[in-house]
């Protein structure tokens, strides 16, 4: 309930309705206490109640804890900022910096020019070439840089990195050029730059490509170095959760731990019989969690996981059953009340759900006992055990599936089969080959163990791409409605807390979710929220881009909002479609109807006559430049004048009904980026920036003779 109440903070667009769900949750908690002072239902609907007001109150309060300044506009300033965070992305040829700034220096071309104002965190990207002789973590640089606004979702339903921006206190994202400048040297000898260090050595050793990067990962938690088409292979195998430092790593780091402790203690007697070593055990296993949580960045998956651990040893030496469901809501409940914003994205929600899942599953009666040791052959015994690791990865997969394929628009259908192969050879041949190899190497002896390492990671990358190279291997679905979503999480939820057989109610919100969810027909046109990329769904399922020229981010973005894993292909290229170089008119045929869409694709003015006619002429016109008023097409205008309000926009043409009238005067569903009651901090700096412009508008109309010059 608690994070039900962050979820319907997310989900709550203003203050005022934030505010009533306060009250009507505490107005529902008041009344239950009223009146059922002795019943269990009403106390448990009254605490309830209770839990989702401080939810939303907590992320209420989380959200105006972090407030900073975000940079309202595009900018290129020269400044001086200090380095709090250095993240290499050797794949990429680049690396990413935190920076804190302390001045902004004045350019030097002797023109008087206002000062821009800069947040207190950035985040830059500095191509490998630019990176200055003692980069370091604390160290003081001159750079400039071109500066954006932390980046709003692309199309609907796309990743919102100015919502994680915003609570990670990140006021602009930019690329930096060179001349880059120390003006103070760092501290490399403080825990980032051993991780640094570690982690080239790692590299060095370990061979380096997809080896090397994933041998790095495991251990410092830097992905950077793993080669691109690895990182999709590992994707698509559903194996990616291997690459980033949770729980499984953790777990394993643990258990090393205090495996190697209780045997080395335990050579002892006087040790041994006069201290508790499985306590001992549990405290040096504790200590390791924490070091190799900090040493990994102190990310917030890492964190949980590192929660979660503590806890298990808690109970371990309290006596208690270590793997409940309360141990999962009580690492749950410390993780949200430390991180409220981190149950929004999909790392906290495919963790959970995986250990939820896994715990449900096994704790049923008909499951233990078809786990439950007894006598049999060996054979039978193995068979067993493997039949009921492959059920339990194909339960996970299933709570998984809803979350990936609303987050990503896709999910691999093959992950099962793969983790049951990739997670013990990860788990039980190679940390255990790394950790022995960084061991050893204190003393010049890790040679053997490293090339035992590299064979490991190879077999490892060998079953990703082969996985990922089956037919099928992901399966792509459309943005998912929120409300299907919901749907699906409130029933398993409730399929995996209930223990009696009022779980089979969950059963129906999952699958009228699932329906909802499969059911939503993918978008026909997608537009990013600047108006210049446009997608439009072919006749054939294909998705076609408007410019030739399209990032690979950017195509891939588009790819995923309509629904299919495949390259884009080009509206030039369609036979239904008309391009020069300036303009491109699509025809679209949905239900019986014919819809055609123009869209500018070039810089160049078009003559006032002929956009006029080609207005008049189509049903949709979208343009990432100001339109004159004469363009009117049938239905909708799309200019900069409109997406400013709109953000980024989706258009679902309405298909056939049994009703040929219905279907005729049926109107396109369309879904938009931002909305004008949406009053959450990371969407206030746009309102902003919009109500300061029609200020300075009205204060031109009314004081001409201020604004002369």
């Amino acid at each position: 309930m608690l994070g039900g109440g962050i979820a319907a903070w997310f989900f709550l667009r203003d203050s005022a309705d934030w505010q009533i769900a306060i009250l009507i949750s505490l107005t529902i908690a008041l009344g239950c206490a009223a009146a059922g002072r002795h019943g269990r239902a009403a106390r448990s609907i009254g605490v309830a109640a209770l839990t989702v007001a401080v939810g939303i109150g907590l992320i209420w309060w989380r959200s105006d804890r972090v407030t900073h300044a975000v940079l309202l506009r595009p900018t290129i300033a020269t400044f001086v900022a200090r380095v709090e965070r250095i993240e290499p992305l050797p794949a990429r040829e680049l690396v990413r910096l935190r920076l804190a700034p302390l001045a902004v220096v004045p350019r030097d071309d002797g023109r008087d020019r206002p000062l821009p104002a800069l947040p207190r965190h950035l985040r830059i990207n500095l191509a490998t070439a630019d990176v200055p002789v003692g980069l370091a973590s604390g160290a003081v640089l001159r750079l400039s840089a071109r500066l954006m606004p932390p980046p709003e979702p692309a199309v609907p339903g796309a990743y919102d990195y100015a919502r994680t921006a915003w609570f990670d206190g990140i006021g602009a994202t930019g690329r930096g050029f060179a001349p880059v400048t120390v003006v103070e040297p760092g501290r490399p000898w403080i825990l980032p730059g051993l991780r640094a260090r570690l982690s080239d050595h790692i590299q060095t050793q370990a061979g380096g490509g997809g080896a090397g990067g994933i041998a790095a990962a495991l251990a410092t938690g830097d992905q950077g170095s793993i080669p691109l088409e690895d990182t999709e292979a590992m994707r698509r195998s559903g194996l990616a959760h291997l690459l980033s430092v949770s729980g499984l790593h953790i777990t394993a780091a643990v258990a090393a731990t205090m495996i190697l402790v209780t045997r080395l203690l335990a050579l002892s007697p006087w040790l041994a019989l006069r201290w508790r070593l499985p306590l001992v055990a549990g405290a040096a296993g504790a200590l390791v969690a924490i070091g190799y949580t900090m040493l990994t960045g102190a990310e917030v998956p890492t964190i949980r996981s590192c929660v979660a651990a503590l806890c298990v040893l808690l109970a371990l030496a309290l006596g208690r059953e270590a793997l409940t469901l309360r141990l999962v809501a009580a690492g749950a409940l410390v993780v949200l009340v430390l991180y409220p914003e981190s149950l929004a994205g999909p790392s906290f929600q495919l963790s959970f759900a995986a250990v939820v899942s896994i715990i449900a599953w096994n704790d049923h009666p008909g499951i233990r006992a078809l786990v439950a040791p007894r006598e049999e052959p060996r054979r039978t015994r193995v068979a067993r055990s493997v039949g009921s690791l492959l059920m339990t990865g194909l339960v996970v997969e299933a709570a998984l599936l809803p979350i990936s394929l609303y987050h990503f628009q896709k999910a691999g259908v093959h992950g099962a089969v793969a983790n049951i192969c990739a997670i013990p050879l990860t788990t039980f041949v190679v940390m255990p080959l790394e950790a022995a190899a960084l061991l050893f190497d204190t003393m010049g002896l890790g040679a053997p163990f490293w090339w035992a390492t590299r064979l490991s990671l190879d077999l490892l990358l060998w079953i990703a791409r082969t996985t990922a190279a089956i037919p099928g291997s992901v399966a792509p679905l459309p943005a998912m409605p929120d409300g299907a979503y919901a749907a699906m999480a409130i029933g398993g939820l409730w399929i995996a807390l209930w223990r009696t057989r009022w779980r089979r109610l969950g059963i129906v919100p999952f699958v009228i979710g699932a329906g909802w969810a499969i059911s939503t027909p993918a978008p026909d046109l997608l537009v990013t929220g600047d108006g210049r990329h446009v997608a439009i769904r072919t006749q054939g399922g294909e998705v076609a881009l408007l410019r030739d020229r399209t990032g690979d981010y950017t195509a891939d973005i588009l790819a995923q909002g309509g629904g299919v894993t495949g390259l884009p292909v080009l509206w030039s290229d369609q036979r239904d479609a008309r391009c020069s170089r300036d303009l491109c008119m699509a025809v679209r045929t949905v239900g019986g109807r014919r819809w055609t869409v123009l869209g500018t694709r070039s810089a160049y003015t078009v003559p006032l006559e002929d956009l006029v006619r080609a207005c008049a002429a189509a049903d949709i016109v979208i343009s990432d430049r100001w339109l004159p008023r004469r363009c009117s097409p049938r239905w909708l205008r799309l200019d900069r004048t409109t997406f400013r309000r709109t953000g980024g926009v989706a258009i679902t043409f309405p298909p056939s009904t049994v009703w040929p009238t219905i279907a005729a005067r049926a109107s396109p569903a369309v879904l938009t980026v931002r909305h004008p009651e949406d009053s959450h901090p990371w969407i206030a700096p746009l309102v902003m920036e919009r109500e300061t412009r029609v200020r300075r508008h009205r204060s031109r109309r009314a004081h001409p003779e201020k604004h002369q010059s």
